[in-house]
């Protein structure tokens, strides 16, 4: 089974847009929402408001490696949309990690605390 299951449909992001659970915080929104399948699916939105194509390619890179090093901690079974915001683009790494994982535990996504 491929771990890297992807979103790529614009109706599946507004599903999970209108219908999700969210979760805010200054440098990402995660929306989620359970699907019907034994894995995740994961989708990334990086607007073109956030820098040019160089800018908004770095921090989806970074947003797909968070979510790769940590999967181990997340339940299966959802479909998981991260929109980044502005601060992302000049975020260490560590606290654009920490991020993520505050808003996916808000939703309770993960199995375990990292």
């Amino acid at each position: 089974m491929d771990m890297r299951c992807t979103l790529k449909k614009n109706s599946d992001f507004r599903r999970l847009y209108s219908r999700g659970k969210s979760a805010v915080n200054p440098y990402v929104v995660v929306y989620c929402r359970r699907n019907r399948e034994k894995v995740n699916r994961l989708g990334y939105t990086v607007s073109t408001k956030l820098g040019h194509a160089v800018v908004r390619n770095r921090v989806r890179r970074r947003l797909r490696e968070i979510y790769r090093l940590n999967s181990p901690l997340f339940k299966t079974g959802y479909d998981i949309v991260i929109v980044a915001r502005a601060r992302c683009v000049g975020a260490e790494y560590k606290k654009l990690e920490a991020a993520v994982m505050e808003a996916c535990g808000k939703l309770e996504l993960l199995e375990r605390q990292p």
